[in-house]
């Protein structure tokens, strides 16, 4: 026994470390954003899924940086490197390790604030909890780390498609105050913003110029919807389909906001009015977003995620130093002045991850329970 802090304690059957996601489709990622590496160990794929490494290039192009001006310079190759769990082009059952090397790092730009506190990051509660932090990008806090959550949901994305017929995309949905003025999905990938209304494309051009200009940020707001969901995903109590979206969708970075259908809206609804009423030709509205006690409807699942504006910025900040000091502060580097015009992959690969999931879940114990009559469409 070498002390309490080596034992690695199980409770609800995840690991105390808490870099793990997920109870039979489970990821782990690992590296920080200027490490050598960053990665990830997908446990629980089922086997006989065709993967290949040219399958993660288009999702993670586009949440990659320097894809547009309006987003961080930084440039990575993120070229993804199978280590195991496949064979002859196929998921065997086993771990399937995932790697990219970092190739673009430039940790000189963080120099200056190594022994400072930025206003708004996660350095402080870093340094408190760990009593070391990593400066270099924000180290293990960085966006970097979605790249492989992002690159985990390629094998969940094509495994619920190819199993149940699930889709999942999001789009952009706000941009600081700006709102789309129509809707077109597909707009939405023919633009660098993930916008779905493209005569505004300019606008959010001209809008974002200005924006870098000033030195500051700008927050968004991004909504994802997974159609094709069967009913009957999820549990009634602790493992609901829209709590865990929550915590999920919460822990990407710079998310302060997560709802479910209407969210918040609902505050404001009348009973007669949020309900979702049904009829044998299917439901007549959506404000539950698709889930109703925990468990999918078999409706479109929908859940938007609000992001904060960036806090490294160019604007000068007041803040403490190690040594408890008042400093000023200001961030140099490459940033985005708006993580949501990155965060529409990031979405969409948590939901899918927890999809993923709770399909094997639901496939574990209720696999065998024959359809309940009637069944709304």
């Amino acid at each position: 026994m070498q002390g309490q802090s080596s034992l690695i304690i199980r409770a609800f059957g995840y690991p105390v470390s808490s870099n793990s996601t997920g109870k039979l489709f489970t990821v782990t990622t690992f590296g920080e954003s200027h490490g050598p590496a960053i990665g990830c160990v997908i446990d629980g794929c089922p086997p006989g899924l065709p993967i290949s490494a040219e399958e993660f290039r288009t999702d993670l192009d586009r949440r990659a940086t320097g894809r547009s001006r309006h987003t961080s310079q930084r440039r990575e190759a993120d070229e993804v490197e199978i280590l195991s769990g496949v064979f002859e082009g196929c998921t065997t059952g086993t771990p399937i390790a995932l790697l990219i090397r970092n190739t673009d790092q430039r940790s000189k730009d963080y120099s200056d604030i190594a022994q400072t506190f930025r206003p708004g990051h996660a350095d402080y509660t870093y340094w408190q909890k760990y009593g070391i932090r990593d400066p270099r990008g924000g180290g293990r806090s960085s966006a970097r780390e979605t790249t492989m959550r992002v690159a985990a949901a390629v094998v969940a994305k094509k495994w619920l498609a190819e199993r149940y017929g699930v889709r999942v995309r999001g789009y952009l949905a706000q941009l600081g105050g700006v709102v789309p003025a129509g809707f077109d999905w597909d707009a939405v990938e023919e633009n660098p913003f993930f916008w779905p209304h493209a005569p505004q494309v300019p606008e959010l051009e001209k809008y974002m110029d200005a924006l870098r200009k000033s030195g500051d940020s700008v927050g968004a707001r991004v909504n994802v919807d997974a159609d094709g969901v069967p009913p009957g995903w999820g549990e009634p109590i602790y493992g609901k389909l829209d709590g865990d979206l929550a915590a999920a969708l919460m822990s990407i970075n710079a998310v302060k906001g997560v709802e479910i259908g209407d969210g918040f809206a609902a505050v404001t609804q009348r009973g007669s009015q949020h309900r979702d009423e049904m009829h044998m030709d299917g439901f007549t509205s959506n404000h539950a977003g698709g889930i109703l006690g925990g468990i999918s409807t078999g409706q479109v699942v929908r859940a938007s995620i609000a992001l904060k504006p960036t806090s490294s910025i160019l604007i000068p900040g007041r803040s403490v130093n190690l040594a408890g000091e008042p400093v000023e502060v200001v961030t140099k580097g490459r940033h985005d002045p708006c993580v949501g015009i990155r965060a529409t992959p990031i979405a969409e690969a948590m939901v899918a991850l927890v999809l993923m999931d709770h399909a094997l879940r639901h496939r574990g114990q209720c696999g065998d329970v024959g359809d309940i009559k009637p069944r709304i469409p």
